[in-house]
C-alpha cells in the first residue's frame, strides 16, 4: 500500500513541490454543486453565476466548486426549485414570482406598479418586513434564499401593435405560472397562456401566443424580439431574481463555508444589480437596430388598467397582507421621491 511518505517521494520526482501536496488533494476531494437557471450563455445572469462559482471555490478555499448549467439545460424555472427541494440540484436563480406556489403570499411582491425604479425595488426588497416573513417560510420547503439578484421590470413583447390595453383585448399572452401575473393580464384585457419560458420563443413562432411579458435582460437573452418586435415599456412588475440553495446543501456545511457562500452570493447579487441597471437602455438600443419597435407608454394608463388585479388579490389573501404590501412599497416610493 503506498503511504504518505510514498506518495510525497512521487511528488517530488515528477517536479512538483512538496508544498503543493495539500492543494492536489483538495482539487481531488473538492465537492461539486450544481447550479440552474434558463437564462442563456451571454445574459447578465450567466456572467453573475461564472462570478458567484468563482468566489464560492475561493472563498471555501477549494473545498466546494460549483457547476454552472445555463439555458435550462438541467431544469426550467419551476422545476429547478422543486429539484432544490430534492437534492437534484444545489443552486438556483429564478424570478421570485416563481417561488409562489411554494409560499402562497409571496404572489403579493408581484402586484401591478409597486416601485418606479430600481433604487425603490432594491430597498422594498432588501428592507420589506412582508417580504423577509415569506423567504424566512424557505427553508421548511427545502430551500434557502441567499441573495438578491435582478432581472428588471416586466415589459411586453409582441407580433402586433400594442398602443393601449385595447390593443390586449383577447389575446394570447405567455405569462409565468404566477396567480398574481395572470390576473394583471386578465385585468388589462390579455388571455393568459402558461409555458415554461424555454418554449416561448416557438411559441410565439408558431402563433400559439401573440406575446409575453418579462424584463428587459430576459427579452434580449432570449431573443424573443425577434419572433415579437413590438416591445411595450410598461414595467407593470417589478421582477428581480432570487438566488437560492438547497437546504440540505447549505446544512452540509461548515459555519465557515456557509458564510463564504453568503459572501459570494452578496457580491454577485451586488454587481448582477448594477449589471441590469445599467444595461437596459444598451440593449433596447441594440434590439432596435436588430428590427424592435420600442414603445414608452404613458404607465397611468396602463397602471389604471390593471388595477382589478388588486381587488382580486384583497379576496384571495385578504386585505391586510395586499395593504401591507402596498403600503411598504408606497412608504419607499414617498421617501425616495
Amino acid at each position: 500500500m503506498t503511504n504518505r511518505r510514498d506518495l510525497l517521494k512521487g511528488t517530488a520526482a515528477a517536479g512538483l513541490t512538496i508544498t503543493g501536496f495539500p492543494t492536489i488533494l483538495r482539487a481531488q476531494s473538492a465537492k461539486v454543486l450544481r447550479f440552474s437557471h434558463t437564462d442563456t450563455s451571454v445574459g447578465a445572469r450567466q456572467q453573475a453565476a461564472e462570478m458567484f462559482a468563482a468566489a464560492v471555490e475561493k472563498n471555501t478555499q477549494g473545498r466546494y466548486k460549483v457547476q454552472v448549467y445555463h439555458s435550462g439545460q438541467l431544469a426550467n424555472d419551476a422545476k429547478s426549485l422543486d429539484q432544490l427541494q430534492i437534492g437534484g440540484l444545489d443552486f438556483a436563480v429564478t424570478g421570485v414570482v416563481t417561488f409562489t406556489p411554494h409560499v402562497k403570499d409571496l404572489s403579493l411582491i408581484a402586484l401591478p406598479y409597486l416601485a418606479e425604479n430600481y433604487e425603490q425595488g432594491w430597498k422594498l426588497y432588501d428592507t420589506s418586513p412582508f417580504i423577509a416573513k415569506q423567504a424566512a417560510a424557505l427553508p421548511a420547503k427545502g430551500m434557502r434564499l441567499i441573495g438578491n439578484w435582478e432581472a428588471g421590470f416586466r415589459c411586453f413583447t409582441t407580433n402586433f401593435p400594442l398602443g393601449s390595453p385595447a390593443d390586449a383585448k383577447g389575446k394570447k399572452l405567455r405569462i409565468a405560472p404566477v396567480e398574481m401575473i395572470r390576473w394583471i393580464m386578465e385585468s388589462i384585457g390579455f388571455s393568459p397562456v402558461v409555458m415554461p419560458v424555454t418554449e416561448v420563443y416557438l411559441g410565439i413562432q408558431q402563433n400559439t401566443v401573440s406575446g409575453q411579458e418579462n424584463p428587459i435582460d430576459t427579452i434580449f437573452s432570449q431573443r424573443f424580439y425577434e419572433v415579437a418586435k413590438y416591445i411595450t415599456l410598461s414595467n407593470h412588475v417589478y421582477s428581480p431574481l432570487w438566488l437560492a440553495m438547497a437546504e440540505r446543501s447549505f446544512k452540509g456545511m461548515s459555519a465557515a463555508d456557509q458564510e463564504g457562500v453568503m459572501k459570494a452570493a452578496k457580491e454577485s447579487g451586488d454587481w448582477n444589480r448594477r449589471e441590469v441597471r445599467a444595461n437596459d437602455d444598451k440593449l433596447l438600443t441594440e434590439m432596435t437596430a436588430k428590427g424592435a419597435i420600442i414603445t414608452k407608454p404613458d404607465l397611468a394608463i396602463w397602471s389604471k388598467a390593471a388595477e382589478g388585479a388588486n381587488e382580486r388579490a384583497r379576496k384571495e389573501f385578504g386585505a391586510a397582507a395586499v395593504d401591507q404590501m402596498i403600503g411598504e412599497a408606497a412608504d419607499i416610493r414617498k421617501s425616495m421621491g
